[in-house]
């Protein structure tokens, strides 16, 4: 079995990929909030936003890394 770590890739011949524009539903919660994930209980800070996905599933997303990654439409 391959194992990889951040400290030591080896040499792949990495392509540049983009993600694809797919629209999700997504709202900014003002306060400390739990969400039931597929994954188990997962917790969000105040500003951080609550996201449902392509098949429906919900999740939060760190505050900081949604302005990072994607663009509100209003």
């Amino acid at each position: 079995m391959l194992k990889f770590s951040q400290d030591n890739l080896p040499e792949l011949d990495f392509k540049k990929a983009v993600k694809k524009p797919i629209p999700i539903k997504c709202v900014q919660i003002d306060d400390d909030f739990e969400v039931e994930t597929m994954e188990g209980l997962m917790k969000g800070k105040k500003g951080d936003w609550l996201m449902i996905g392509i098949t429906g599933e919900v999740y939060a997303c760190d505050r900081e890394i949604f302005e990072k990654t994607y663009i509100v439409k209003e």
